[in-house]
């Protein structure tokens, strides 16, 4: 093979680099679609973007013929079905997670219960499983939503485990209608030595969440499993004495305390 001439080694050097600042324009891309609080129109991702609006057609018309995004039928974008396959697969390969979502498909099995799974993300609790009892259909949670950190179960637990700047900046991150009012150090101490929070719904009265941390081997929280249920079936069936020991066991299976 011939080495190439000066002029031919210096345009495939350009051509290398403009390749890398093309994935790395298109990762900007994507990433202001994730980070984003809805859809976006193409005028608003150039703005967040940085780009001209030309620029930023060509990258979204080219991450929609791969999947990455899509887009509705009032021009929006938005994240498409490969980016979520990928961010899926990426999560089934977190193991601590795989592990309480196996013991929430089993207390949801047994339980009246909708049961699931919260990671942490920069932008706070998220759903990542979630399993619907055949006894209890009425649920407040989907798959994939980012939940309030001070009005939901889930947002304690993490604030009881986490650190003080993860906190602070997914609190900024998140809508101003979840803002709430941040919980006490007593509340979170006690949180910590319950294993477990619990907050009743404040749209449906009639139904309580619960939330207790899941950990990993070093002894750092790896998720969050969380039921949410009727009152007084809570009650009736222990769901607070099974939420916790299916943390416990989740914690001991994924090699934590």
């Amino acid at each position: 093979m011939k080495a190439p001439r000066q002029g031919k080694t210096g345009d495939f050097a350009a051509k290398r680099s403009a390749t890398i600042q093309s994935v790395a324009m298109a990762f900007r891309f994507l990433d202001l679609l994730s980070e984003a609080e809805g859809p976006l129109v193409l005028g608003e991702i150039a703005r967040r973007g940085r780009t001209g609006a030309s620029t930023a057609h060509r990258y979204m018309r080219s991450l929609v013929q791969e999947g990455l995004a899509a887009q509705d039928e009032l021009g929006r974008y938005d994240l498409g079905p490969a980016a979520l396959r990928i961010g899926v697969r990426a999560l089934r390969r977190i193991e601590p997670v795989e592990i309480a979502a196996r013991s929430m498909q089993i207390m949801a099995a047994g339980h009246a219960a909708s049961c699931g799974v919260a990671i942490w993300t920069e932008r706070g609790p998220t759903i990542v499983r979630w399993y619907r009892s055949a006894g209890f259909t009425i649920s407040t949670v989907t798959l994939g939503d980012v939940l309030p950190l001070d009005s939901t179960a889930c947002g304690l637990v993490f604030q009881a485990y986490l650190p003080a700047d993860m906190i602070a900046s997914a609190r900024r991150r998140q809508p101003a209608a979840f803002r709430g009012s941040a919980p006490r150090s007593d509340e979170l101490v006690a949180i910590r030595e319950a294993g477990i929070a619990e907050l009743d719904e404040r749209l449906f009265r009639q139904l309580t969440g619960k939330a207790a941390p899941v950990f990993n081997a070093l002894g750092e929280i790896a998720c969050v499993v969380a039921t949410v249920s009727h009152v007084e079936v809570a009650e009736k069936e222990g769901h607070r004495a099974a939420l916790c020991e299916a943390a416990r066991r989740s914690s001991r299976e994924a090699g934590g305390p």
